[in-house]
């Protein structure tokens, strides 16, 4: 990732023509790219009759286009500086839309997996360019009210999808769930070409192609190899997962060799940095499954409408205002280990608890749980991020801030992934009845308590100056 100079000290940088209008652009850009991670979650059931496909392999969609957003985030800063963010920006807003509008059009499930790829790739430029635009015209004065417009949409935007995919399939029909982003790219790209300042691209070094398409090759067969659990043979999936840690290996030599490598792993080598992302990972991709899973328990195991399931889905974001309140406060008095530490058992507890819903449950029950899932994934995911640079240099906080949402794009697919293969394990060759998604919950409530003991491997000085925790006491 490039390195983002302050505004008023850059001589290249015409300042904003209307910094609201920037923002807005931004914040549709933002809420686009989120809202399609989760809005198709509770059409699947609709589409696969559409599609003539298998419920469960109705998870390709989603995760072909988280997929691809996270590979490609990587060359989004390259292509900025050496473009011109204006001009990559508008280029991905374009090709965001026309990908919505052949997403929509699909009539397979192959054409609808290639359309969600050429989505991604929109996605993967739209939104780390539009943060480069906001950071590069604004002065700091003005960053923190600029930063709250795509703050927003990043944390409603995955709630949001259910609930509005519920709508749009009972009401119109589940191709609209894309249609619905085409109006807001093109407005997209008129405002933009209208009022973003254009930006001179810059001199840059060569991208590094080679290890790009080998990193790119890795993360794509680990995900391959989560999608076929249950599909292919157990020598198969084992050839395909050494290949995957062969090139993930062949990689990390060439990064040692390469002046500025596409993704720099050596910062995984930072404890906080870390246990936070890797540890904190495992608790994603766990948390991260209910996205698919949870709409599919309503839908096929209890048999409720899209609509019905969409609306308790969203129930999962009433306790996350709160939460963003009460971490920093939690984080002082118990700290990072034992924060981390205790949501990683709730996150377990949560997922536990969806397994015991059945059709006698109340809905008040359902929806209670559903509101404490929401609770429990924000605080882990709001600990860990916070966690992950509490303690990066800043001179390395660019490279750790694309790592990391790389490696957070990568947890939502390979948790829907994972919830796919554990329902094919349990029902290879049906649909899956209430029992098996049932089960599907016991097993991914396994993975939170896996990062346990990485998380007690947290010194109290790991994250201290952001979180403030034992600042008081003798000899801290």
């Amino acid at each position: 990732m490039p390195t983002i100079p302050d505004a008023a000290q850059r001589d290249d940088v015409a300042p904003p023509r209307s910094p609201l209008l920037i923002a807005g652009v931004v914040a549709v850009a933002f809420l686009m790219e989120q809202l399609d991670s989760t809005i198709i979650t509770t059409a699947l059931p609709a589409m696969s009759v559409a599609l003539h496909a298998s419920a469960l392999d109705m998870n390709l969609a989603v995760s072909a286009y988280v997929l691809t957003l996270a590979v490609f985030i990587p060359l989004s800063g390259w292509f900025a500086d050496r473009f011109g963010t204006r001009r990559v920006f508008i280029s991905a807003l374009l090709l965001f839309s026309l990908g919505s509008m052949a997403c929509g059009a699909a009539q397979n499930l192959p054409m609808l997996v290639a359309t969600r790829v050429l989505q991604g790739l929109g996605g993967a430029m739209m939104t780390p360019v539009g943060r480069l635009i906001l950071l590069r015209s604004f002065p700091r004065s003005q960053l923190v009210r600029a930063m709250t417009y795509i703050t927003v949409p990043a944390i409603i935007g995955p709630l949001l999808g259910p609930l509005l995919g519920g709508y749009l399939t009972t009401y119109a029909s589940w191709r609209w769930i894309f249609y619905v982003n085409v109006p807001f790219g093109l407005l997209g790209i008129v405002l933009a070409t209208r009022h973003v300042s254009p930006q001179a691209a810059e001199p840059r070094a060569p991208f590094d192609l080679a290890g790009f398409l080998v990193f790119a090759g890795a993360v794509a067969l680990l995900q391959w190899v989560v999608e076929s659990l249950g599909l292919a043979s157990a020598a198969t999936l084992l050839l395909e997962l050494l290949a995957s840690v062969a090139l993930l290996l062949g990689f990390v030599l060439h990064s040692r060799r390469c002046a500025r490598p596409a993704v720099e792993l050596d910062l995984l080598r930072e404890r906080a940095f870390g246990i936070a992302t890797l540890a904190g990972g495992l608790c994603r991709v766990a948390m991260n499954a209910p996205l698919y899973l949870l709409p599919l328990l309503l839908q096929l195991g209890l048999g409720m409408s899209p609509v019905q399931a969409g609306s308790l889905v969203f129930l999962s974001a009433l306790g996350a205002p709160a939460i963003r309140l009460g971490v920093g406060p939690a984080l002082k008095r118990w700290g990072f280990r034992a924060l981390l530490g205790g949501s990683a058992l709730a996150s377990a507890a949560c997922l536990a608890a969806f397994a015991a819903i059945g059709r006698d449950t109340p809905q008040w029950a359902i929806a209670l749980a559903i509101v404490v899932y929401g609770a429990v994934r924000s605080t882990q995911f709001m600990s860990s991020n916070t966690l992950a640079y509490a303690d990066v240099a800043a001179a390395r906080l660019s490279r750790a801030t694309s790592l990391g949402g790389l490696l957070q794009q990568l947890t939502v697919s390979l948790g829907v992934g994972a919830g796919a293969a554990a329902l094919r394990l349990l029902a290879p060759q049906a649909t899956p009845s209430l029992d098996h998604l049932r089960m599907a919950f016991v097993m991914l409530a396994l993975l939170p308590l896996l990062a346990i003991p990485a998380f007690l491997r947290l010194r109290p000085a790991d994250g201290s100056a952001v979180s403030g925790h034992g600042a008081s006491a003798p000899g801290s």
